[in-house]
């Protein structure tokens, strides 16, 4: 005899993914693209890791909102290149994603990016401050911060779940969760 009891529904996937890199390599883009295909909230680490432009936050206050995000969802991306506090959430993911195209992608992604209000006043603002963005994005390989190549390199080495290092423009266009 057959049988004919129907399937368990599938599982659906849980989405906890952390998206990490170089500034200008695609991660607000990608964590937005995710968190709007998958329908889960979305974390800039850049607005709640600066008091105001230049005045960063304190840690344990930035550390305590990352957890609390956390805890009032279930699913989401976190994105940012700040080692620290990603390791504030590391720990709660299930997946994470290094993106890593090299400095002259990160560079002409961030001549070309659009404005961002969360960060400046205006578009002008902005562009006032592209060149020294654009020569701290070409210091990631040799810094030794938290927000250095070595220290994103770190991260994604030590962590046990499901990750993957993303390399080019094209590979994280073409990224989907799972």
């Amino acid at each position: 005899m057959l049988n004919t009891a129907p399937s368990p529904a599938p599982t659906p996937l849980m989405i906890r993914t952390i998206i990490f890199g170089n500034s200008g390599s695609g991660k607000s883009t990608l964590a937005h693209r995710l968190a709007s295909s998958e329908r889960v909230e979305h974390l800039d680490l850049d607005t709640l890791a600066w008091k105001e432009p230049g005045v960063r936050q304190d840690i344990e206050l930035s550390t305590a909102q990352i957890v609390n995000f956390i805890s009032r969802n279930e699913q989401w991306v976190i994105e940012g290149c700040y080692a620290s506090l990603i390791e504030a959430a590391i720990e709660h993911a299930r997946e994470i994603i290094f993106l890593n195209p090299g400095t002259e992608s990160c560079q002409n992604n961030c001549r070309s990016r659009p404005w961002e209000p969360h960060k400046y006043a205006s578009k002008e603002d902005q562009d006032k401050n592209l060149a020294m963005l654009l020569d701290w994005v070409a210091q990631y390989p040799t810094r030794g911060d938290e927000f250095s190549l070595a220290a994103h390199q770190e991260l994604f080495a030590s962590f046990c779940g499901k990750k993957h290092e993303l390399k080019s423009n094209e590979e994280a266009q073409s990224f989907t969760c799972g």
